[in-house]
């Protein structure tokens, strides 16, 4: 029976051959590595990555498509939203001392899977996403680009990431409006140890009116909190690189 796509889930099923293999090349997944898979779906990258792999863990939400994929046998399927998951609980299922993770993210929610993710990346080897290409052009965007903004600080702080493939369109079944793209994300050795909620705090009220200089948005809270050190406000948020956010931070945390 043919499963239809749910607008609810944001699903669109990868269908193009060329395109599954050359993510699994960038994947290049090996046979023995812990590996888990989020909305596996019609199981497109499933089953060319449980071929090399020999085992596989998939989440997936949906109940059709998760009583689906039980019925193959190399596949431990997980039947829950991701943004539920528990992942060092997974990795301690699977007896690994880190997993590698991949999937064809629902765009709807796909910034929010990012930031769940960020909270187990000591437990995660690395992470390859397919991605609205907006999005990945965010994750990548380098200081005083028109892209740079508070996701691009808060994963370039504990990923090193790349864009390896555009997807289009007509790649899926239903197409999106959207170009797609697939991007490598690698955990960074040693990052600064800086508190992830302060963070997140100062980049969002950094970046919260993008054209008004950091005295208007940032200077306040800088002053709420006390800081006595020098940080340049004279400045937009998209002028600041991660480096001086992470350095503020760690000022402030210490403050």
């Amino acid at each position: 029976m043919k499963h239809i796509a749910r607008k609810r889930f944001g699903q669109h099923f990868l269908t193009d051959g060329g395109i599954i293999d050359a993510i699994v090349d960038a994947i290049d997944p090996k046979p023995g590595q812990a590996m888990v898979e989020i909305g596996p779906g019609l199981a497109a990258l499933t089953q060319p990555l449980v071929e090399r792999l020999g085992a596989l863990t998939v989440i997936e939400l949906d109940r059709d498509l998760a009583q689906r994929l039980r019925t193959h046998g190399q596949l431990k399927v997980v039947e829950s939203d991701v943004l539920k998951v528990d992942f060092a609980l997974v990795v301690q299922g699977l007896g690994a001392s880190k997993i590698r993770v991949v999937g064809n993210l629902p765009y709807n929610i796909s910034t929010p899977i990012l930031f769940h993710l960020l909270g187990y990346v000591d437990v995660i080897e690395d992470q390859h996403f397919m991605l609205q290409k907006e999005v990945i052009d965010r994750m990548v965007a380098r200081p005083a680009t028109a892209a740079y903004g508070r996701l691009s600080v808060m994963l370039q702080w504990r990923y090193a990431m790349e864009n390896v493939l555009l997807v289009p369109p007509e790649s899926f079944e239903p197409p999106p409006r959207v170009d797609s793209a697939v991007v490598r994300m690698l955990p960074r050795d040693n990052p600064a140890a800086v508190n992830v909620t302060l963070l997140s705090e100062l980049v969002q009220v950094a970046f919260s009116q993008r054209r008004k200089l950091l005295r208007h948005t940032l200077g306040p809270w800088l002053q709420a909190k006390n800081f006595a050190g020098v940080f340049n406000v004279k400045r937009r948020a998209e002028e600041v690189p991660v480096d001086e956010y992470i350095a503020l931070a760690l000022a402030v945390q210490q403050a």
